[in-house]
């Protein structure tokens, strides 16, 4: 196996265990406060038509223009952390963040907003790396295991509580106000994370002086080609005037992806750092680990979008109780995150794989749910379908972080980690866009053909049909990793 090149060094700064724990939950609040943004803000997108008479193109872009910003600055980000201040750059995502949120609060129309939550995606990239790179910093071995099922827990209660405090915060704002006090929320949060970074957070090592290259050429190559994945989505709507030219940019898509590999070899052959070390996915477990996350996430965050979007437009339930059947998914996913780092370092890979297929399962029993199931009834059985997700999704993310970077040297934590949360922000990008596109493009498309629940219904179990798919690849590729270990572990044991 060839080692990734290894990056400038940086000279580590010892501290206590005790340190070394409150830094961790410094960074484990920064991710939580982060990845809520993403899936509160599901539950406002009606209430922003309402407010801005917004169309679909708009509303999947107040989604995924966050994401897609997040994604793209991610990996840049990680690499100057790594070799300069973790801290310094954590502190100023933190700023950017808040004032960001505060020009969401404040917009007087779509195009303010959108142009806001593109801002507050840059300031989640710049915080992300950080929290990841310190993490991979602080602890090693089993010890690791630990950090990351309680990281994996806390990215869960994020995801899945999002939706219930963002319904809250517009049952008590109102309709026509209640999605600005979603933004304003972030306000106090990212204050009270800045004054704990200060205080807590140590600085782990002593900047390198070596120059930082942050690969410019090879973050335009790569934004031009997400970009141009994601545009024939967004601009989907269902109605016979959608352009059909817009497939064309799947062939743009095509061209700048193979630019840009060919662009990132060729400049790390001349000694410059690549935006995507690619090198890196010579590393069986990291290559795997990085494809069944990026599968995972774009997937599972479209599930939840679908479902409050259904549960609110479709049956005319409120934010708040539209967000509430989460909960149970929250709930047990903290719990099974926090088991599954325990259990990784046991059994391995199948505790992704078993994770895997209870998510699964889960997409299929919501579909079952809305089409079978009484329209009284459906959030409540869908909020007992989402616990079996919730413990599918807590097997999943902290095992496979863990098996991930389990062979990646901590100097490169940073780049590593960017790396793979590039994936999972861009896959969520290109996940929901996708399922935003066939969930909208339904109900217009049989609007005027069928009754207003039947046309729902189609909507949604056609949206999760994309879900499903993702799901499949993730499963699939982890069953690929499982044999290609077993093989591995049975050839070391005959050799032994």
């Amino acid at each position: 196996m060839t080692n990734p090149p290894a990056q400038p060094p940086t000279r580590s700064i010892p501290i206590s265990d005790r340190r070394r724990w409150e830094a961790f939950w410094v960074c484990v609040s920064v991710s939580g406060f982060t990845i809520l943004d993403i899936s509160k803000v599901n539950v406002a997108l009606p209430a922003i038509e309402t407010a801005f008479g917004a169309g679909s193109t708009e509303l999947q872009l107040v989604v995924s223009g966050y994401i897609l910003a997040f994604g793209l600055v991610l990996v840049p980000m990680g690499r100057l952390g790594d070799q300069r201040s973790r801290k310094s750059l954590l502190l100023i995502g933190l700023v950017l963040f808040t004032l960001s949120s505060a020009a969401c609060a404040l917009a007087g129309d779509i195009w303010v907003l959108l142009a806001a939550r593109l801002l507050q995606g840059v300031a989640a990239g710049i915080q992300m790396p950080q929290v990841m790179g310190t993490i991979q910093q602080l602890f090693t071995g089993r010890e690791r295991g630990t950090a990351f099922g309680l990281f994996g827990a806390m990215i869960g209660l994020a995801t899945a509580f999002g939706p219930t405090i963002g319904g809250l915060l517009i049952a008590v704002g109102g309709e026509a106000d209640g999605w600005r006090w979603i933004f304003w929320m972030n306000v106090p949060l990212f204050a009270i994370a800045f004054g704990l970074v200060l205080w807590l957070l140590p600085e782990l090592r002593r900047p390198s002086r070596d120059p930082v290259s942050l690969d410019p050429v090879g973050v335009l190559l790569f934004g031009v080609a997400v970009v141009a994945l994601m545009l024939p989505f967004l601009f989907t709507t269902g109605s016979p005037d959608d352009a059909p030219e817009r497939w064309w940019t799947l062939v743009v898509f095509v061209l700048f992806a193979a630019a840009f590999v060919a662009w990132e070899r060729g400049y790390e052959r001349r000694g410059g750092s690549p935006l995507i070390t690619l090198r890196l996915f010579r590393v069986s477990s990291f290559r795997n680990g990085t494809i069944i996350m990026a599968a995972y996430f774009t997937g599972l965050p479209a599930l939840f979008l679908l479902t409050t979007l259904f549960l609110q437009t479709g049956l005319g339930v409120s934010a708040l109780h539209a967000g509430m059947v989460t909960i149970g998914f929250a709930l047990v996913s903290a719990v099974s995150s926090w088991f599954g780092g325990q259990l990784v370092g046991r059994f391995g890979r199948p505790v992704v794989v078993v994770g895997l297929v209870l998510v699964l399962a889960t997409v299929v029993g919501l579909a079952v749910t809305a089409l079978f199931i009484p329209p009284a009834a459906t959030p409540w059985a869908m909020a007992a379908v989402m616990v079996v997700g919730g413990l599918g999704g807590g097997m999943v993310i902290s095992p496979n972080q863990t098996l991930t970077l389990a062979e990646i040297p901590p100097v490169q934590g940073g780049v590593a980690g960017s790396i793979g949360q590039l994936g999972q922000r861009v896959g969520t990008a290109i996940g929901t866009a996708v399922g935003l596109s066939l969930f909208y493009a339904t109900i217009y498309r049989e609007t005027a053909e069928k009754p207003a629940l039947e046309v729902y219904h189609d909507a949604y179990a056609i949206g999760l049909m994309s879900v499903a798919l993702f799901v499949a690849v993730a499963f699939a590729v982890a069953l690929i990793d499982m044999g290609s270990r077993l093989r591995r572990d049975r050839s070391g044991a005959g050799e032994a």
